[in-house]
């Protein structure tokens, strides 16, 4: 993998080349200044969201967003800062200049991509539902979701807890911090059922073998992942969509993908 990132970080680091020759003067870029001055690329995540980012039990970053925040870095020449903190708080800590871009799962839509610029997509993700329960496990739309006695989780913030609010308005919405906690309640059958994006679902399923847990075969919708950046910052989103653009082309984020959602050799990782 070292090899691969090596790779990425060089042919960045070209692009790079090509869009800003070394010596340039200060850009209309504050973000992209910032990170040329300082040397360090701040990306948000939540650090709760394997596998596109979590902890191992060494305490070390993991998951494809870790891996393709790290590809950027070294395309810019920076160092990778990860700052972790609540889903719901990543797009604040963006508009505080707390972090340089949010990548952690988080689906482009329309109300986000009034406020801030997406860059992307740089992988496809859906909705599903972890649970104990065989008949929610089959549920064939979010439809069968919508019952009054269902109590089901979601991350607070995200997509998902607005799935619940528009598609099963009748069930008990439940908002969590994060996935660690709803999917024990789920284990408890504290809750029915966390609805999630579709690999946490299949990941915990992998993950506690032993714990009862079904996830749908196929997700209930389709969402598209992306970068937030500022939406003041038109030249750095620019530079990162180049850069995404090239790995898409050079089978980086392919590679990726197979490493985290085929390879499941990871999951001895986590703690």
């Amino acid at each position: 993998m070292f090899k691969l990132f090596k790779k990425a970080s060089l042919l960045g680091l070209l692009v790079l080349s090509m869009v800003a020759p070394a010596g340039f003067a200060a850009s209309d870029s504050p973000v992209l200044d910032r990170v040329i001055d300082f040397k360090v690329l701040k990306v948000g995540m939540s650090g709760n969201q394997p596998p596109m980012n979590t902890n191992s039990r060494s305490g070390q970053p993991i998951g494809y967003d870790v891996d393709l925040a790290r590809a950027l870095a070294g395309a810019m020449g920076a160092r990778l800062e990860i700052v972790t903190m609540p889903f719901g708080e990543l797009l604040g800590a963006l508009d505080a200049d707390k972090v340089d871009m949010v990548m952690s799962g988080m689906a482009i839509t329309p109300e986000r991509t009034r406020n801030h610029t997406f860059v992307g997509p740089y992988m496809m993700s859906g909705k599903s539902i972890l649970t104990k329960s065989s008949v929610l496990a089959q549920a064939a739309s979010a439809d069968d979701f919508n019952r009054s006695e269902l109590k089901l989780a979601a991350l607070a913030g995200s997509t998902s807890e607005t799935f619940i609010q528009s598609a099963a308005p009748e069930a008990t919405l439940v908002a969590v911090k994060d996935y660690d906690a709803a999917i024990q309640m789920v284990i408890d059958g504290e809750i029915d059922g966390l609805v999630a994006d579709m690999p946490i679902c299949v990941l915990s399923v992998l993950r506690y073998p032993n714990a009862g847990l079904a996830t749908l075969k196929s997700p209930l919708s389709i969402e598209p992942f992306g970068i937030a950046v500022s939406k003041k910052d038109a030249q750095f989103a620019n530079l990162v969509d180049n850069y995404l653009d090239t790995y898409g082309k050079m089978g980086v984020l392919a590679k990726l993908r197979k490493k985290w959602f085929e390879d499941k050799s990871w999951i001895a990782a986590l703690p």
